[in-house]
């Protein structure tokens, strides 16, 4: 079993998770325009503002737009389509470092809340997840260490919703405020999120 060992100089990978087909908003999800910007855009300048190195993990033939800044692209197989399937990708080619993920539809996730999860000390657990105000678990907005990826390797090709398979690790939690944990899916979400940076 791999461990993860976090010193400042071998901080964990920052990853945008960009796998999801993006249907409910009418494909593209990645480039949908909110502000002016891409979608992906806002937890990407997050993340790279939190940690020094910075990937986005999507599937083969999703749509990514220029990057301003330097980030790698790691693609992750066509299927199964399961968001399961970036974190334990991100792992793999992490090299035995952490993964601070995000997801790429969560354009109000700030850099405090990034470096929290980098640097929380959790003992011996192998993820500290986000969670809401009630404690559920918000596993795509976490950290994830090397040493729980055997356990998410054996739930690939599972059916079972990530929060589920996630809680299979016994992860630590992070509570974090329901602005943070906004996530666009539909073309409402992003109506309301275009309210929310205007401050309506």
């Amino acid at each position: 079993m791999l461990a993860s060992v976090i010193t400042p100089e071998r901080p964990p990978i920052g990853v945008i998770l960009a796998g999801g087909a993006g249907r409910r908003l009418g494909g593209g999800k990645a480039l949908a325009s909110l502000a002016g910007r891409p979608l992906i855009s806002y937890p990407l300048c997050a993340m790279a503002a939190a940690l020094g190195d910075v990937a986005v993990v999507a599937k083969p033939r999703t749509a990514l737009p220029a990057f301003e800044r330097r980030v790698s692209v790691w693609r992750e197989p066509e299927s199964p389509s399961h968001p399961l399937v970036g974190i334990v990708e991100a792992l793999r080619r992490a090299g035995g470092r952490a993964v601070v993920v995000c997801a790429g539809d969560m354009p109000f996730v700030g850099v405090d809340v990034l470096r929290s999860l980098a640097g929380a000390d959790v003992g011996s657990a192998a993820a500290v997840v986000a969670c809401d105000g009630e404690g559920a678990l918000q596993p795509a907005l976490a950290r994830y260490d090397a040493s729980g990826l055997d356990v998410l390797e054996r739930a690939l090709g599972s059916d079972r919703p990530l929060r589920a398979l996630i809680g299979a690790l016994g992860p630590a939690t992070l509570p974090v405020d329901e602005r943070t944990l906004f996530n666009v899916n539909t073309p409402a979400d992003l109506e309301r999120a275009r309210g929310m940076l205007a401050g309506r």
